[in-house]
């Protein structure tokens, strides 16, 4: 994983292309102040294995054969110990004119500064983000390719991607001047990225044909935000992360949101043409179809069947699990194999869900996935891996199969945070999820890691997660990414292996998770109906409505969740990773009649997420099999805290719609 960033200035955009498009946000004329050390500290923070930054600048040339001005190109590394005090200084906007950053830069040359910061978890040999070939094609890569291009087991993925994108047909110069190749096409970049099966987001330069590629997975998993130019900020601008500006500071804790937005999923080009009379490169933007059908009818997320017929309904019921709090453990040869025979007790769709699962968790949890090279804690590191951990449905089931997956020798640590000590619903139902992974898997040494926090006492934390969910704004946003970024840190409390939660006089110690990777449980609840709002949209509307909830849910969770948990999870130095949207679940789930995934006739914590909680009994996990669903920020009991601090009292927020509020006055940081 990565934190990467690209400013480009000296280039007049062509964007109509993309505003044509009425649901395509129109840039706002918004300036945000912030140095280069800020930008590069809050990368620093996702990559701490290395940071690096190349200044790629351009300038025309004339020659005698050809009318036409050309483009030529030079690269230089910039160190960060040698960077001059203009660079480190403010880096804004005033009068359309950037102050200090680029004033030695010549009048008709445009400049990219691309920047890398490194959480490497491939290959066998450190790396420095940005790539670079031989050929000057630049890249900065923030992804996992887990799936559809080959990467060995001593391979960085990165420099795999590298070496695809720069073979692509489209890097081919005559191909470029001739107009004849649209970048589009078997070989071309679009192509590669296509194939990807993993989160990623990207930024690279062709060098011989002048393009800047950038962009983001089909579902969002990763976070890349944008500025695009303006009025009053003519620069372009990409980060995986927002800085903390002066602007922030000034106003204590709270910021100009309009400045970056989330860029929506896709993929995306500059072509680059040289200087006209006013002295600025023209840059026009483009976005790209995917290449790929199969990815394509993801994102369409279309269900073949939706309404079922009165026969089908009533034999789906029939079928509910009886839940058995006495069930004993379904070790890994009691699960269904491919070819072996499959329970004739047991639902075959849950069945075809829990392999994709598991394979979706064994792709994640891979040690070759894991850089170990130059690490002097690799030896003693017993928990490469942890689970955002609640204790609910979704949490339970990647705990369990990550066991399944995960080599015996290594710990697994479950990360469980609470505003309201042990009272909190998901504390009580961590430790009972707890016991629960014990009973079904005794070997295995399980670390439920308990991180304590009090709301009204993290004054610097609130003020920087504020930083970290920008553009996100409301009182939802920040909440959910308090919690999340508390329980990231890891920095907690666990209590000896066979004591006894009742035992006041219990063992504990204090502890920090090492884990550099973190499975999250996003996606269940928008593939499997798990919102409250689903079950309202059911009952108003029957299942043709409940589907469309579930495909707008599924088309806006890169905008409304996975751009700020990815951003807050990583500002700890961790990878988030996502089983339940591996591209092969999602195609297994949307195959699967609606009446087979969720029954909303049912009360919660039977019918809701049904095809889940078969998969909970296939494991044998009938307890959490029949949890209902809990959001983390009323789980961990931070909503409610958040309410008292900003309203007086939770009466008070809920008049106010607290939830989906927008942040509009300073935070309370007394």
């Amino acid at each position: 994983m990565c934190g990467i960033a690209l400013i480009i200035h000296g280039v007049r955009f062509d964007l109509s292309s993309l505003f044509i498009n009425s649901t395509f946000p129109v840039p706002k004329s918004e300036q945000l102040v912030f140095t280069i050390a800020d930008l590069r500290a809050a990368l620093r923070r996702r990559g701490p294995d290395s940071l690096g930054s190349w200044k790629l600048l351009l300038h025309s040339t004339v020659t005698s054969c050809l009318p036409e001005r050309e483009i030529a190109s030079s690269i230089e590394e910039i160190k960060e110990e040698s960077c001059s005090e203009d660079e480190r200084n403010c880096f804004s906007l005033e009068n359309g004119r950037t102050e200090n950053q680029f004033s030695t830069m010549p009048s008709s040359a445009a400049e990219l500064h691309f920047f890398g910061a490194s959480l490497q978890l491939r290959g066998i040999s450190p790396i420095v983000q940005p790539l670079i070939d031989s050929s000057k094609n630049i890249l900065v890569y923030n992804g996992e390719i887990f799936w559809g291009i080959d990467i060995g087991g001593e391979e960085n993925d990165g420099e795999v991607l590298l070496q695809l994108l720069g073979e692509c047909r489209s890097c081919s110069p005559y191909l470029h001047k001739t107009n004849n190749f649209d970048g589009m096409g078997e070989g071309s970049v679009p192509d590669i990225l296509s194939r990807i099966k993993g989160p990623w987001a990207i930024i690279y330069w062709q060098e011989s044909s002048k393009t800047l590629w950038f962009g983001r997975d089909a579902f969002g998993r990763r976070s890349l935000l944008v500025h695009w130019p303006t009025v009053a900020d003519s620069r372009f601008l990409l980060s995986s992360v927002s800085p903390v500006s002066s602007d922030f500071e000034a106003e204590n804790g709270t910021t100009k949101l309009s400045f970056w937005e989330e860029l929506p999923c896709g993929i995306y080009s500059i072509s680059m043409d040289a200087p006209k009379l006013d002295g600025l490169f023209l840059g026009e933007v483009k976005k790209h179809e995917w290449t790929n059908a199969i990815l394509e009818e993801l994102i369409k997320w279309e269900r073949t069947s939706v309404e079922p017929k009165p026969e089908e309904l009533h034999i789906s019921s029939s079928k509910t699990l009886t839940r058995k709090h006495d069930s004993h453990s379904v070790n890994s040869d009691a699960l269904p194999s491919k070819s072996g025979p499959m329970q004739a007790s047991n639902s075959v769709l849950a069945q075809t869900v829990l392999m994709a699962l598991k394979e979706s968790v064994m792709r994640r949890s891979s040690l070759h996935t894991i850089f170990q090279a130059g690490r002097h804690d690799v030896e003693n590191e017993l928990v490469p891996v942890a689970v955002l951990f609640s204790g609910g449905l979704d949490s339970m089931i990647i705990a369990a199969l990550l066991h399944e997956c995960l080599d015996p020798s290594y710990d697994i640590d479950l990360l469980n945070v609470s505003f309201d000590g042990r009272s909190a619903p998901d504390r009580i139902s961590a430790k009972a999820g707890l016991n629960e992974l014990r009973r079904i898997a005794p070997l295995r040494k399980w670390k439920l890691v308990e991180i304590n926090a009090d709301l009204p006492t993290l004054t610097f934390e609130t003020k920087h997660v504020m930083s970290l969910i920008n553009p996100a704004n409301t009182y939802m946003d920040l909440n959910i990414g308090i919690a999340l970024w508390l329980a990231a840190g890891g920095d907690g409390w666990v209590y000896e292996e066979n004591s006894n939660y009742n035992d006041e006089d219990r063992q504990c110690i204090k502890y920090k998770s090492k884990a550099r990777i973190l499975l999250v449980g996003s996606g269940a609840d928008e593939q499997c109906a798990g919102y409250g709002r689903h079950r309202t949209k059911y009952r108003n509307g029957s299942w043709l409505a409940l589907h469309e909830e579930m495909k707008l849910d599924m088309q806006r969770i890169w905008k409304r969740n996975l751009g700020r948990d990815d951003r807050c999870i990583a500002d700890n130095g961790k990878e988030a990773r996502f089983p339940f949207l591996d591209e092969d679940v999602i195609k297994i789930l949307l195959g699967i009649p609606l009446w087979e995934v969720t029954n909303l006739d049912q009360p919660s914590g039977v019918g809701d997420k049904k095809i889940l909680r078969e998969v909970a009994e296939l494991l044998g996990l009938s307890e959490a099999a029949a949890l209902p669903k809990r959001a983390i920020q009323f789980g961990s009991r931070i909503a409610r805290e958040s309410n008292r601090k900003n309203y007086g009292s939770n009466r008070a927020a809920n008049q106010a719609s607290a939830g989906s509020a927008v942040i509009h006055k300073q935070l309370d940081m007394a």
